[in-house]
């Protein structure tokens, strides 16, 4: 069964991942990028082969859902996969169901900071930032920037849909139990954040709780470690500017990123009035 780690874009998925990876799948609790790999991002091409639609028509992709999760859970085992799809139905097809979700955590981000990200990471102004968080049929090809573009050899994608009905969707999943966390609550106390999420996948999985390894995985994942490991490696993640063929840097602002002082009031107003509702609801007014 599937235990989704699920967000927006430019969340915080990443920076969770690489916190459980290195309490989950190393002995000392400290961070390589390879640890990620035992959080991958749920891909229908990982078994394509043995699906029931082996094709590359990215229009046919959503009949691969089920049949992928359900192949990926033969086993019986217990996995965790990052996504950034909506839980959505195209063509009568769901990205996930009961029979194949276990539980999930969803990682939401202000989205105020958050299109300051988008625009650095998908190298956008803050208008079409802005245009990318509203657009309720928005999708994303997460591996393309790494080959320039070409999202041909990648023929998949993250149905996103806008930011408010992303987060919706993944809050109102009703076929399994869901924790949301706030990716602003790990910046004010990332041990107290990372232990809830911790109690949550206990419920799952069994985890031992070793106060050594909670503090290794905690520092070797702090914005600093992280981007001064990615100035340092290769990591694939990152992606290249279409514009000056250079590498974006992944881990670029950190708190640093602060909509007070990087957003025009016009755009704020905007994504203020836009997502009202989900915006109070999660205590960002």
């Amino acid at each position: 069964m599937i235990i989704w780690l699920a967000s927006y874009p430019k969340s915080g998925n990443t920076w969770i991942r690489s916190l459980l990876t290195s309490y989950l799948f190393s002995k000392d609790g400290k961070f390589e990028f390879k640890l990620l790999n035992n959080i991958k991002q749920f891909s229908i091409h990982d078994v394509t082969q043995k699906t029931k639609n082996n094709t590359n028509d990215q229009s046919k992709l959503p009949e691969n859902w089920i049949p992928a999760q359900i192949k990926i859970n033969q086993d019986g085992k217990i996995r965790l996969f990052k996504t950034h799809n909506a839980i959505c139905t195209i063509n009568e097809n769901k990205f996930t169901d009961k029979e194949n979700t276990k539980a999930a955590i969803y990682i939401t981000r202000d989205p105020r900071n958050l299109i300051t990200s988008l625009s650095h990471h998908y190298d956008l102004t803050l208008d079409d930032s802005y245009s990318f968080l509203i657009n309720e049929r928005k999708i994303i090809y997460p591996k393309s920037e790494l080959i320039n573009g070409d999202i041909k050899k990648f023929n998949e994608y993250n149905f996103l849909g806008d930011w408010g009905n992303h987060y919706n969707s993944w809050k109102n999943i009703n076929f399994c139990p869901i924790k949301v966390i706030r990716y602003e609550d790990f910046i004010l106390d990332v041990e107290k954040s990372f232990l809830s999420i911790i109690d949550f996948l206990s419920k799952f999985i069994k985890i031992e709780i070793v106060n050594k390894k909670i503090i290794n995985a905690i520092n070797s994942t702090s914005f600093e470690n992280l981007s001064k490991m990615e100035t340092l490696q290769n990591f694939e993640e990152s992606v290249t500017s279409k514009k000056t063929k250079k590498r974006i840097k992944f881990f670029n602002l950190g708190k640093k990123n602060d909509w007070n002082k990087l957003l025009d009031k016009k755009i704020v107003n905007k994504i203020e009035s836009r997502f009202k509702n989900e915006m109070k609801e999660l205590g960002y007014l």
